[in-house]
């Protein structure tokens, strides 16, 4: 099995490559001349990062799929790698430790980026730029400019490059895409993403690590809420942020947590963010997100206000409005049904997902998610950062 690069080799640290550079220039690795054409009878997906959420969601989807074969899988810890072959992959599916050889294979249709965050960019780029579709974990990148650099990559290779925002997959979030679609709300003017825990903090991992993780719950969860309510808005033409940060649970010791507790010293992300979103045509988001906070945990990822219609995801989705002189709220079925933070769903999100990306690559459609939303996701988790640091609002100068 091909092994044998050096551990730092696999996940380089972004401030170590410039990334313009990864766009523009091949040295990065060699492109292998007539790229695989996809079989109409199968697609050949390569997995780099064999962690949680690729055991978690990605490759328990993916193995449903009939016009699905993962041919190849890359970790920096061999074993895991090797594990994920023996359990989801075809006989002979090949092992990596270095990310550059499993995208230069030349029989590969797809790879999917499921590793910490700091190294989405330069293992997309890669990706794309040896002619390969990408499907790249959330959140895009740790930064407009690799955000940017990954879609400018999508477009000079001409390959689909999508991001794992699963939250819009859930029936709920469906079916009010049609009603906003359909103007039934009206004009959205305000909304709230929101991603609140009381205690929730992931101990695993990179998770409390800001180098390689970007930030805490903000750049985790808040950036699925944030999605989604922009996504149902219709409206990524945002004007300024203001935007606050705060470690004060994260730097106490012994705290009471589901998934244990952990050194303070060591925590190095916030443990909750907000921010207010200022919109072009006056529209406003605020976006709560929390790993730990005294608060009531909250049970929807967003609020809506329109001027028919408002809408909200308590107790399934909830639809707000007046009729004949009455207030009414409207229950569609079916209600939400939970997930699991750790990684594990319990309900068809992840496959619906997976499905709906092979089936835009398959059919050269569009994905669900364009990689010009997700940038402009990463923007404002950027700017709410900025902001927080800075004290100061932070302006979008597009």
């Amino acid at each position: 099995m091909p092994t044998g690069y050096a551990e730092e080799a696999v996940y380089p640290l972004l401030n170590r490559i410039d990334i313009p550079d990864l766009v523009q220039e091949s040295d990065m690795l060699e492109i292998v001349e007539g790229v695989h054409q996809m079989s109409t009878q199968k697609v050949r997906i390569g997995i780099v990062g064999c962690g949680g959420i690729a055991n978690g969601k990605h490759m328990p989807s993916l193995i449903r799929l009939p016009e699905v074969e993962m041919v190849a899988f890359c970790d920096i810890i061999e074993e895991r790698a090797t594990k994920a072959a023996n359990q989801y992959g075809v006989d002979g599916a090949l092992v990596f430790t270095d990310y550059r050889d499993l995208v230069a294979l030349a029989d590969l249709d797809i790879v999917h980026v499921l590793t910490p965050n700091h190294v989405h960019a330069p293992i997309s780029i890669a990706a794309l730029k040896a002619g390969k579709h990408v499907m790249c974990e959330k959140p895009m990148a740790t930064s407009s400019r690799e955000a940017q650099a990954m879609l400018d990559a999508a477009r000079k290779s001409g390959k689909k490059l999508t991001i794992g925002y699963q939250g819009r997959q859930r029936a709920e979030a469906q079916y009010l895409k049609e009603l906003c679609d359909a103007d039934e709300l009206g004009e959205v003017y305000f909304a709230k993403a929101l991603a609140l825990r009381r205690r929730g903090v992931p101990t695993w991992g990179v998770f409390l690590d800001k180098e390689k993780q970007g930030g805490g719950p903000l750049i985790d969860i808040g950036t699925h809420s944030l999605d989604l309510t922009l996504w149902l808005m219709n409206n990524y033409d945002w004007d300024y942020v203001v935007g606050s940060t705060y470690n004060k649970i994260g730097k106490q010791k012994n705290v009471v947590n589901p998934w244990g507790t952990w050194k303070p010293e060591e925590y190095t992300v916030e443990d909750s963010a907000f921010a207010f979103i200022k919109f072009k045509n006056g529209a406003t988001v605020i976006l709560e997100s929390s790993w730990a906070l005294n608060i009531m945990p909250s049970d929807t990822p967003c609020v809506l206000c329109g001027t028919k219609a408002g809408a909200d995801f308590v107790d399934g989705l909830r639809i707000l409005g007046e009729k004949g002189s009455r207030l009414y709220t409207l229950r569609p079925e079916p209600k939400i049904r939970g997930v699991d933070p750790k990684g594990g769903e319990t309900d068809e999100r992840g496959y619906l997902e997976a499905k709906q990306w092979i089936e835009s690559v398959i059919n050269d459609t569009q994905p669900t998610v364009l990689p010009e939303q997700a940038l402009v996701v990463t923007e404002i988790l950027e700017a709410i950062y900025d902001s927080a640091k800075s004290g100061k609002p932070i302006y979008n100068n597009r």
